[in-house]
């Protein structure tokens, strides 16, 4: 947000001295409505709430959280602190995508950790864009959200997206109870930067991810260092032109993408679950079952999944069948 401050401005308040409050404080609480109005800022307060996620963004203390008091379309954001956007059941509440924009991206300091709850990303056509884009920060939480109908064009393979997750230091992302559905590049992609950074880990719980026209969800790394940890749980991924579940890195001779499945579904894609080199695959207790083709490897099974009517003729697992320990 442009601040214009003068020298004498600047001498004015130091002269006041240590015992003067400042006039407009930026609060670790701040409010929106849809019924609110930017002119309340700095102080989007509860009687007075601002009307957008940027300008409420901009006027709270890093640490501090925005509430979100009834539905509305707040308008993209870009983050750049420690801060949570929070929905706890109002009513639909987010931003519309379009003009290939970014619903809301993530571009914080290394420390900074970052909660996203009870959100809708609606993409609106008119030259696409993505939904939630994470650059940089410490720990991405997205809980309860829907993301949907991101689109592309001809002339970018960089928009379209539903949730991309690229972060450039030692990161942590958990995603729970949320839908990505409907986009025209991939539903969720997690796809860390080359920069030989620390590990990357990634949890994600209770995720579904439909009709998207790449991969459902899908793990990528470069030829770096650091090595990208998953565990997916009780999560869907369903309908996708590309795979249910993906995972693949550029190096062939390292592993830098590890992927542990358990308790979930892939139904109805192009292939169920698909490893590239670099990338290896351990499912268990899951259901794979009406994809064209079941997986590709290397996939390493724990044999207690449920494997039928693919139309491959259900092979086993190319990785065989691990114990479980």
């Amino acid at each position: 947000m442009p601040k214009i401050t003068t020298s004498v401005f600047v001498a004015t308040l130091l002269a006041l001295g240590a015992n003067s409050a400042p006039a407009h404080a930026q609060q670790a609480r701040s409010f929106v409505s849809g019924l609110g109005n930017d002119g309340n800022a700095p102080n989007c307060t509860r009687t007075a709430p601002c009307r957008t996620f940027q300008v409420a963004h901009n006027n709270t203390l890093a640490a501090g959280e925005i509430t979100v008091l009834d539905p509305g379309s707040y308008g993209s954001l870009i983050i750049t602190k420690n801060i949570s956007i929070i929905n706890d059941g109002v009513g639909e509440a987010g931003a519309l995508v379009s003009g290939g924009g970014t619903g809301i991206a993530i571009n914080a300091g290394p420390n900074d950790r970052v909660s996203l709850r009870g959100l809708t990303i609606k993409g609106i056509g008119f030259g696409g864009g993505n939904g939630i884009v994470f650059n940089s920060g410490r720990f991405l939480s997205i809980e309860n959200c829907a993301i949907r109908n991101l689109t592309g064009n001809a002339q970018s393979a960089t928009i379209g997206h539903g949730v991309i997750f690229t972060p450039n230091s030692a990161s942590e992302f958990a995603m729970s109870h949320t839908v990505v559905t409907d986009n025209d590049g991939h539903g969720i992609a997690v796809v860390p930067v080359d920069n030989n950074i620390d590990d990357i880990k990634v949890v994600f719980n209770r995720v579904e991810a439909y009709k998207n026209n790449a991969h459902g969800i899908v793990f990528a790394m470069d030829t770096s260092n650091s090595i990208l940890h998953v565990a997916v749980e009780s999560s869907v991924s369903a309908f996708n032109g590309a795979s249910g579940f993906d995972a693949t890195a550029s190096n062939v001779n390292l592993i830098k993408v590890l992927m542990n499945i358990t308790r979930s579904v892939s139904a109805g894609n192009q292939t169920g679950v698909s490893s590239g080199p670099g990338g290896v695959v351990m499912i268990g207790q899951s259901n794979i079952t009406g994809n064209i083709n079941t997986w590709t490897g290397p996939i390493e099974s724990y044999g207690d999944n449920y494997v039928r009517l693919n139309g491959d003729n259900d092979p086993a697992a190319p990785g065989g069948i691990t114990t479980k320990k």
